[in-house]
This record gives C-alpha cells, sequence and structure tokens, in this order.
C-alpha cells in the first residue's frame, strides 16, 4: 500500500509556476476598472504638471556661439537701408498697377551691393484636396487656367556668394512684400534685411551663401515662398519665364530691365540657385505694438506639429534679450490668463512646492502661481497649434522640404518716426546679423538639440521624454480595458448551434467548444473592419465632392453626409453577416466589439503619436473617456440603476463634445451666437485641414465614424 502510495505521488507533475509579469497581467486585468481611473487621472495630472516640469532651454550645439563676437552693422548700413525704405514708401514707387516699379528698385538696390538677382514670376496655386498629397512629398498642385497679367506673383530674390564657401550651403532670410498694398512696416522689413545684406557683402568671414528672398504676398506670404521653394527644390520646365509682350507689356519689360536700368551682367533671366538650405528666417514688422516695450514674436509651428530645431530658437532667443534688449514672446491662449481654475491650480502647486522644499531643501521643485499660468497658456497654444497641422508662417514651407526655419515678427513700442525707425533698423538688424553669423559657424545641419518638444516659454521647453509619460498614462487603460472585455465575454457564455431549448451537446470543458469561443472575436473584427473601410471611404469623398463647381459648404457638406451614409449601409450589406454565436447575450457581444474597437483605437493613437503627438494627446484626452464609458443606450436603460443612468448621461455628454460636428457647432454658436452657426462651418475648416494636407483631418475622420459606430 505504501509503495503503490509512493509511486503515484511519483507519477503527479509539478504545477508550473507562474511568472510575476504573467501574475501582473492577470491582476491589472481583473481590476481594469480601478486601474483605468488611477491611470486616467496620473495622464491629466501630468498634463496639467509639464508647466512645472519644464526645463530652461539651452544651446546644445558648441559651434553656434551666439554673441561671441561684435556686431558690425553700423549706422552706415542703417542709412543705407533708410534710403531703401524711403524709396519703396515714394508713391511714384506705386504707380503701376502690377507693382513693378518696387521690384525694379529692390532689385536695383540688390545689385548696387554685388549681389546676383533674378526675378521669379509664379502662379498662384489652387488649394485644392487630394488625397494622395497627405503621402507624397510637396509638388506643384494645379496652378490656374485661365491668368491675366495680373493674377501672378513675381519674387525678387539676390544671392550672395560665400568668398570663402564652396557653394554648397546657404542661408535664407525671407522678407514678405506687397507692392499694391504695402505697409510701412513691411517696408520697414525690407530695410532691415537690406542693411544686413550689404553688410554681408562687405564681410570676410561668409562660409555660406545668403539668399534674400523679398517675397510677393499679394497671394498670401505662404504661397509666394513655397511657390519659390518648389522652383528651387524641384525645378520644372514651363512658358512662365518668357510672358507675352502683347499682353503683359509690364512684365515683359521687367525682365527685359538687363539692358535698361539694371545692368551688369550678374542679372538674370533665369533661376538662379545657391546651395543646401542650413536654415532660414523670416522676417517681418508690425506697424503697432500692443505692448509696452519692444518686442519680437517667435512664429515656429509648420504643418502638422513639424517644429525647427531647438537650438535656432535658443539663438534667437539668446540674442535678443541679452544683447539687443528685446521682449521675446511666442503664442499664448490669451483666454487662459485670466482663468481663475487655473489660477487656483497653479497655487496649489506653489504650496506643494514649499512643504516639497522645508523637507528637503534641495528639491527645486515648482514654479510661481502667475508663471505658471502663463507657461500653461503658452503650452496650451503650442498644442492647439501644432495638432491644427496648419503652418503659422511662411516658414512652414520651409520645413515641408527639411528645412529649419521660423518666422520673426519685431514690434516697436512707439511709432515708427525717423528716430524709433532707426533704432529698429538697428537693432533688428544685429539681431539678423547674430544668427546669420551663429549658423553660418556650423559644419554640419541642426542636429545636436530637440526636434521634438513644447514650448511653456521663449526660455522653457518640455521635451518628448516628459510630455509623453502623459500620453502613455492616458492610453495605458486601453489595452487593459480590451483585455478584460475579451476574458468576460469567452469565460461564461457558451456558443453553440443549433436552437436554443436545445442542450447543449458542447461542454465548457470540451476542446472544440474552446477553440470556436476563442475565435468569436473575428466576427467582431470584421464589424470593426467594416467600419474604418467606411472611414477611409469617407476621407476619399471629399475630394469628389469638391470637383461639383459652384457648389455651397452646406450643399457640400449635406452631400458628403447622404454619400457617407448610402457607402455605410452599401457596406454593411455586401460584407456584413449574421453573427456566429447564436445563443450569445447582448451583452457579451457588445463587449467583443467593445474590445476590438479599443484595440484599434489604442493602436491609432500610438500611430498618430508618431505623426503628430499633440493630436493624438488631445484625442487621447476626448476619445480614452469615451471609450471607457462606452455602452449602448438601451442597455443602460434597461438595467434601470443609478450607475447606469450617470453612465448615459456621461456618455450623452462625452458624445457632443468629441463629436466634431457637434463639437464646432457648439463652440461657433458660444463664441458668435447659434444664430451665425451652421452646417456649413464644419465643411469650411475641415477644407482647410486638407488643403493643409493636415493629419488632424485624418483623425477627425477617425473620431467621426467610431463615434457613429459606437
Amino acid at each position: 500500500m505504501a509503495e503503490t502510495k509512493e509511486k503515484s505521488l511519483s507519477d503527479e507533475k509539478p504545477k508550473p509556476r507562474v511568472r510575476p509579469i504573467v501574475r501582473l497581467g492577470i491582476f491589472l486585468i481583473s481590476h481594469s476598472f480601478h486601474v483605468s481611473v488611477v491611470c486616467c487621472t496620473a495622464g491629466v495630472l501630468a498634463l496639467f504638471l509639464l508647466p512645472v516640469l519644464a526645463k530652461n532651454t539651452y544651446i546644445s550645439e558648441n559651434a553656434l556661439m551666439p554673441g561671441s563676437a561684435s556686431p558690425m552693422l553700423s549706422n552706415q548700413h542703417v542709412s543705407d537701408g533708410n534710403r531703401l525704405v524711403k524709396d519703396l514708401t515714394n508713391p511714384n514707387s506705386k504707380s503701376s498697377e502690377t507693382g513693378i516699379e518696387s521690384h525694379k528698385i529692390i532689385a536695383q538696390y540688390m545689385l548696387d551691393l554685388g549681389a546676383e538677382v533674378s526675378f521669379h514670376k509664379f502662379h498662384p496655386q489652387m488649394n485644392q484636396f487630394h488625397p494622395l498629397h497627405f503621402f507624397s512629398s510637396p509638388d506643384s498642385g494645379k496652378i490656374q487656367e485661365n491668368y491675366s497679367c495680373s493674377s501672378y506673383g513675381i519674387n525678387t530674390v539676390g544671392i550672395i556668394r560665400a568668398p570663402h564657401g564652396d557653394g554648397k550651403e546657404a542661408i535664407v532670410l525671407v522678407t514678405p512684400y506687397n507692392a499694391l498694398k504695402s505697409g510701412f512696416g513691411e517696408a520697414l522689413s525690407l530695410g532691415i534685411a537690406y542693411s544686413v545684406f550689404s553688410l554681408l557683402t562687405q564681410v570676410t568671414w561668409l562660409a555660406k551663401d545668403i539668399i534674400w528672398l523679398v517675397a510677393d504676398s499679394q497671394y498670401g506670404e505662404y504661397a509666394a515662398v513655397a511657390a519659390w521653394l518648389r522652383e528651387y527644390q524641384t525645378p520644372k520646365f514651363s512658358s512662365l519665364s518668357t510672358p507675352n509682350a502683347e499682353m503683359c507689356p509690364d512684365v515683359n519689360n521687367l525682365f527685359e530691365l538687363k539692358g535698361h536700368s539694371i545692368s551688369g551682367s550678374k542679372f538674370s533671366n533665369s533661376f538662379r540657385r545657391a546651395g543646401t538650405m542650413a536654415s532660414a528666417l523670416v522676417l517681418k514688422v508690425r506697424d503697432q505694438n500692443e505692448q509696452f516695450e519692444d518686442t519680437i514674436s517667435i512664429y515656429a509651428e509648420a504643418s502638422n506639429g513639424q517644429m525647427p530645431n531647438l537650438d535656432l530658437i535658443n539663438v534667437v532667443n539668446y540674442l535678443a534679450v541679452h544683447r539687443q534688449g528685446l521682449r521675446v514672446n511666442v503664442e499664448k491662449l490669451w483666454s487662459l490668463l485670466n482663468s481663475s481654475w487655473l489660477k487656483s491650480l497653479g497655487e496649489i502647486f506653489e504650496s506643494l512646492a514649499k512643504v516639497a522644499k522645508s523637507l528637503y531643501p534641495k528639491w527645486k521643485f515648482g514654479i510661481p502661481a502667475t508663471e505658471y499660468v502663463e507657461g500653461t497658456a503658452t503650452l496650451a497654444s503650442s498644442l492647439y497649434y501644432q495638432a491644427l497641422g496648419v503652418p503659422t508662417g511662411p516658414h512652414g514651407a520651409f520645413r515641408d522640404y527639411q528645412v529649419d526655419a521660423i518666422t520673426l515678427e519685431i514690434s516697436p513700442k512707439f511709432s515708427l518716426d525717423k528716430v524709433w525707425r532707426n533704432d529698429i533698423l538697428l537693432r533688428g538688424g544685429r539681431l539678423i546679423e547674430g544668427v546669420i553669423r551663429s549658423v553660418n559657424n556650423l559644419l554640419e545641419k541642426f542636429h545636436q538639440s530637440f526636434f521634438l518638444y513644447l514650448l511653456t516659454s521663449p526660455s522653457k521647453f518640455v521635451s518628448v521624454g516628459v510630455y509623453m509619460i502623459a500620453f502613455a498614462f492616458l492610453i495605458a487603460p486601453l489595452p487593459m480595458v480590451a483585455a478584460s472585455l475579451y476574458v468576460d465575454a469567452n469565460s461564461s457564455s457558451n456558443c453553440s448551434k443549433g436552437d436554443s431549448s436545445t442542450p447543449s451537446a458542447i461542454t465548457d470543458t470540451d476542446e472544440h467548444s474552446i477553440a470556436i469561443r476563442s475565435w468569436r472575436w473575428l466576427n467582431s473584427a470584421k464589424l470593426v473592419f467594416i467600419v474604418h473601410l467606411w472611414g477611409a471611404i469617407v476621407s476619399l469623398l471629399p475630394y469628389f465632392i469638391s470637383q461639383i463647381p459652384d457648389c455651397s459648404p452646406t450643399t457640400s457638406f449635406m452631400i458628403w453626409v447622404l454619400l457617407s451614409i448610402l457607402s455605410l449601409l452599401t457596406l454593411n450589406s455586401v460584407l456584413a453577416s449574421p453573427l456566429a454565436c447564436a445563443k450569445a447575450t447582448q451583452e457579451k457581444e457588445w463587449a467583443l466589439v467593445k474590445s476590438v474597437t479599443i484595440s484599434s483605437v489604442f493602436i491609432g493613437l500610438g500611430l498618430m503619436s508618431v505623426i503628430n503627438f499633440a493630436t493624438a494627446e488631445i484625442g487621447a484626452l476626448l476619445m480614452v473617456p469615451m471609450c471607457l464609458l462606452a455602452q449602448p443606450l438601451k442597455l443602460d436603460v434597461r438595467a434601470g440603476t443609478l450607475r447606469s443612468f450617470c453612465r448615459m448621461i456621461c456618455n450623452l455628454v462625452l458624445g457632443h463634445i468629441a463629436f466634431p460636428p457637434a463639437a464646432l457647432f457648439l463652440l461657433k454658436g458660444m463664441l458668435d451666437g447659434f444664430g451665425n452657426a451652421n452646417v456649413g462651418d464644419f465643411w469650411m475648416w475641415v477644407e482647410s485641414l486638407w488643403a493643409w494636407n493636415s493629419a488632424t483631418y485624418l483623425f477627425i475622420v477617425e473620431v467621426t465614424y467610431i463615434f457613429s459606430h459606437g
């Protein structure tokens, strides 16, 4: 008997030990609700802590050496710039309807300095949506076929060849100028650029070519710069360089100036180029200033949230503050500056910082409440413009070609009379000189500092390693909730064939039943796939709708909605099929569908964070609560409990906030009044997004059809 017992004990196999990581996964899945609450709260709290965690900016590339050399721009150069300003503001320079005289004056001044001068004529590009433009490089787009002599712009380009350079690199200085409706600020920006340009023709330290682009902004600043860049990077041979003399006599005279008022071999009708662009600066001057001191505003956001290398902004900030005494501004959401709840939150963080410092004096945590409010307003603006995906200035055209560029807008505190005009010319010129001198020192492209960052002030930033923590906390509950829903849907439900009254011949322990139950998620995945396919069709429909002539925004939007509904019904009738599990309860089937949907949302947000973090962050704030709380309203009504009633109210509120058309209608109604809001506004807003190839357009469609599916 003892031998038999010992033999049976020896035959028993030891149970495999569960690994700690598996135990942790089981614990998180079994407590997914509590973990979701903790993670979402931590994600929102981490987002509000970003201004506190912001670090001071610093220059990573030692070769830049800003301010290491004394400025060489003198009063003589300022006088040269003043002469150009006077000539451009002279009424005689605006006598021509096409503004040809102003272009002649600018070209003549460039040639007097010994620069290579050329004119670039371009036609305005029609902003028209194409479904493949988002995934392709910049192209020439569609040009208006029927144009007149006044329907195109002319860029004036001057190039200084570096005396000790090899012609392989260049620095671009851009000054937008509308010869037909130019203000004094635009003329002054040309004066600053010309004073710097005249200095650079005399220096010996220049190692990179200098390109001065006077962009004709009568059709928009961005359009002029983008047209010149397209020709510079991807030249196209066309008949635009040889205008018809009979139809366009003024423009023909412009291209024949080399034999008359503009003489010399350095003027060319052909398009001139320099080396690879190391960086670009767009310079503008405002006519009026609402500040009490001379300020300079920096605009850095480009398409789809692209930002220039942080070192470029750091150089401008250092030189402007410590060398020229200018106050540097970055864009803010001004409505947040007077927010009482934000001030209270800043005071709480300030009090916690004092307590932490009393416990550990070396812990430098926290900032003053006023600084926190300003940092949050700046951070919110940075998030908004990066998420929107629309460039904040003509510098955005350079980022499409991976050239670091920013827009600088100088705002004098006094009226631009003769005394203050000379002061702005001198200080603005020395600032541009210092930036060009720093970039000129680089032996390679900007690479040391950050490309992924959020600004909380001109001198503070949040790096990608910090702000991704908030995003990670927000989306962390999604895979756990998806796994929990999948386990709940398959743990206690049997999937059998035949009538529900027939006893099941397949038990839970049957391997065949387990195999069938484990593949039930394919039905839900098929349904989610249909919705995603529908979303892809919906995103492509505007391309065809925009081809309809004389179609108002309201009509276009209604056509979009009708075609979207029709396409959904068609896909459902063609691809959908009855559920394979006839006995499963409605709650179990809904759990599977929700599990697959949440998984797809998790993957989509993760991919969007690579394309545009700001869009993914804002999307996570809206979609994660909606995904976690989503439940069919009829199930909540059937339950009849207080918890189900509160969840139903939350779903309705979140649905209106996260549903883009409804959210835009409510926002426009609160700002402009509900009488001025109509359904066509959503079409116009979405149209502006696809005109810029913004990733937010794809995200908006994603949110819309996921919401409709839910």
